[in-house]
């Protein structure tokens, strides 16, 4: 029997964030609820952040609140604090996530703080959803390169790694945020990483800018990652990674995944409608 590789579907927050047209929330929730019936487990639809830094995420209790929520999907949201925490439980997100960076310089053009402070200020996050007994997911911005501080050092991703596990934190969800890393980056980041985090505890999020995160996601196969985030139709990118445009393709992972044996678990058809959704909606 072929091994199972699954697809975090990211499409309809991390994709969406960085359109600079506004999304009508009608749009967004045909989205989400096109994609839960692809056979995906998880799926990000809301991020809790200020609307004055991405105006787009502002309808995210909207978004949360009018989906059709579908059996055995888990609908999360991007919380970078108690207040996005409250908000996001009070819409119903099922699982909440993090963010923190290996940069010192994305850190603070991200969240406008040091690491130390953001990992700091995710801890009453942390406590609060232990208390309600709501999974976190945590994120690691800029695993290769940054926009800012050029190349990082797998050490530096470990450290940020190893701290957001050590917090509670399920699964560290590792972003090649500018799209410029390379497969033999990607495999030395992750021989770091994996000292300190379980490598069934670890996600990919590759961006394909530069063209590799196919094989980047090859790569990460061999040294044992079986999750993948990716945006259908190549949704987006991160609006404080200048030029990082461009999500790795749901379906080109799928597709990909296939073609070697894996399953994910995913409908072809429903996905391929799903990414003509998303190009409509990027097309305005």
């Amino acid at each position: 029997m072929s091994e199972t590789v699954e697809i975090f579907e990211v499409g309809p927050r991390d994709g969406l964030q960085n359109e600079a047209r506004r999304i009508p929330t009608d749009q967004k929730v045909a989205l989400v609820d096109c994609l839960s019936t692809a056979g995906f487990r998880r799926i990000e639809v809301a991020s809790f952040v200020s609307p004055k830094w991405v105006p787009q995420m502002a309808d995210s209790a909207q978004v949360l609140t009018r989906i059709a929520r579908a059996p055995g999907v888990r609908y999360a949201a991007l919380t970078p604090n108690m207040r996005g925490f409250e908000d996001a439980r009070a819409a119903g997100a099922d699982e909440v996530a993090i963010f923190g960076a290996a940069s010192e310089g994305f850190s603070r053009a991200n969240i406008n703080a040091s690491i130390a402070e953001s990992l700091e200020r995710f801890a009453p996050v942390m406590q609060a959803a232990q208390a309600a007994e709501m999974r976190v997911r945590g994120y690691v911005s800029c695993v290769t390169d940054c926009p800012y501080d050029g190349a990082i050092e797998p050490a530096s991703v470990a450290r940020v790694a190893g701290r957001l596990f050590e917090m509670g934190c399920y699964e560290i969800s590792l972003g090649d945020t500018i799209g410029q890393a390379t497969p033999e980056r990607i495999d030395a980041m992750l021989a770091a990483v994996s000292q300190v985090v379980p490598v069934d505890r670890l996600a990919g999020h590759y961006h394909d800018t530069g063209g590799h995160a196919l094989d980047n996601i090859e790569a990460s196969l061999e040294r044992g990652l079986r999750v993948f985030d990716a945006a259908v139709g190549g949704l987006g990118g991160c609006p404080y990674a200048p030029g990082a445009a461009g999500n790795v393709a749901t379906e080109a992972v799928h597709d990909r995944l296939t073609k070697a044996g894996y399953r994910t678990g995913l409908d072809s058809d429903v996905l391929a409608r799903a990414a003509d959704m998303a190009r409509k909606m990027r097309a305005g």
